[in-house]
C-alpha cells in the first residue's frame, strides 16, 4: 500500500541516498521549484547524498549548465546521472553504426556530439541525411509540438532500411511551463510499434541505474539497494524504473499525473490508488510536490 506524506523529512532517514528526477520534480523546465530545492538542500545537510537521475538527452555538464540557468544550485545535490551521457556512449561504441540520420533540436542537442574521454577507440561519427543512415540518433522530435506521427513517412522509410533507432530520452512527454511537449520516447515507441528496432539507456531501463552506480561509487559512497529512495513523477519511468531495479520510489504526483490524481497539496487517497491501479504501479510514497 502506497503511503502519502506531506514531507520528505518525514521518511528521508531512511535512507542515504536519493536518485532524484528533475523534470517535474525539480524544476519545470522553465524555473525551479523552491520547495524542493530546499528539501533536498536539507537532506544533503543530514548527511545524505543526492544523485540528479534524469532522462534528458544532454551530457551531465549541459545539465548543469541547464539547472543553473533554472535556479537549482550546487548545493541541492552531488552528482548528475543522464540519459543522454549512456546513450552518447552507447553511440560512439557504435550501437547504431557511424553514419547516422539525427532527430532533435541541433541548437540544444548538438553537444550530444561532443567526444566522451571515457570511451576508448571511439566510432567515428558523422551526421548525414536519412538515405545515407546507417542507423537513427533521436534526441527528441523535429518539432516538439505536433504529434510524432508527423514523422511517420521518415520512421516507414528508417524501417524498410533495418535501421536501429538510439533513444537518448525515454520520456514520452514532459510539461515545459504550462505546454506538455513529445519527447524522443514518443519517436521510438511509434518506431517499434511500426516493427522498427529502439534502443533506450534511460530510466526505466538499466543503463541509466547502471551509470547512476558509478556515479555515486565516484564520491566513495557504499551503499546497498534498500537505503537508496528513487524520487519522480513519471509512472513509466521513475517508478516502474525503481520497481524493476527492486528501490523504494516517491512517485510525485503533482507532476505528470496531476490531474488524475486530483493534486492540490497532496493526492486525493482514492484518485491516487485508481491511477496505480490503472497504471500497474506501486510506490512506496507519495507526495504531491517534493517538499
Amino acid at each position: 500500500m502506497t503511503r502519502i506524506i506531506n514531507a520528505l523529512s518525514e521518511i528521508q532517514s531512511s535512507y542515504k541516498v536519493m536518485f532524484v528526477d528533475l523534470w517535474g520534480c525539480v524544476h519545470d523546465g522553465v524555473r525551479a521549484f523552491p520547495a524542493a530545492v530546499a528539501a533536498l538542500q536539507a537532506y544533503r545537510g543530514s548527511g545524505g547524498t543526492v544523485i540528479l537521475v534524469t532522462n534528458s538527452p544532454r551530457s551531465r555538464e549541459g545539465v548543469r549548465h541547464q539547472l543553473a540557468e533554472l535556479g537549482v544550485p550546487e548545493d541541492a545535490w552531488d552528482a548528475i546521472a543522464t540519459s543522454g551521457d549512456s546513450a552518447r556512449a552507447a553511440m560512439f561504441q557504435g550501437v547504431v553504426g557511424s553514419k547516422v540520420w539525427f532527430m532533435g533540436n541541433w541548437d540544444h542537442d548538438k553537444s550530444f556530439f561532443d567526444p566522451m574521454k571515457v570511451i576508448d577507440s571511439p566510432v567515428p561519427i558523422e551526421r548525414v541525411p536519412l538515405e545515407e543512415a546507417e542507423g537513427i540518433v533521436c534526441c527528441g522530435p523535429l518539432d516538439s509540438l505536433p504529434d510524432p506521427e508527423a514523422h511517420r513517412p521518415q520512421l516507414l522509410y528508417a524501417k524498410q532500411k533495418g535501421l536501429k533507432l538510439l533513444c537518448a530520452n525515454p520520456d514520452i512527454v514532459v510539461d515545459r511551463g504550462n505546454k506538455r511537449e513529445w519527447c524522443a520516447g514518443a519517436i521510438a515507441r511509434l518506431y517499434t510499434e511500426m516493427g522498427g528496432e529502439s534502443f533506450y539507456f534511460g530510466k526505466p531501463h538499466p543503463p541509466i541505474y547502471d551509470l547512476a552506480r558509478r556515479r555515486l561509487a565516484a564520491l566513495g559512497c557504499d551503499t546497498d539497494k534498500a537505503a537508496i529512495l528513487a524520487i519522480g513523477d513519471g509512472p513509466h519511468t521513475d517508478i516502474l524504473g525503481a520497481m524493476g531495479e527492486d528501490l523504494d520510489s516517491l512517485f510525485i504526483t503533482g507532476g505528470l499525473a496531476a490531474d488524475e490524481t486530483a493534486t492540490g497539496h497532496a493526492p486525493a487517497p482514492d484518485a491516487l490508488e485508481r491511477f496505480l491501479q490503472n497504471e500497474g504501479i506501486s510506490p512506496t510514497y507519495a507526495i504531491g510536490f517534493l517538499q
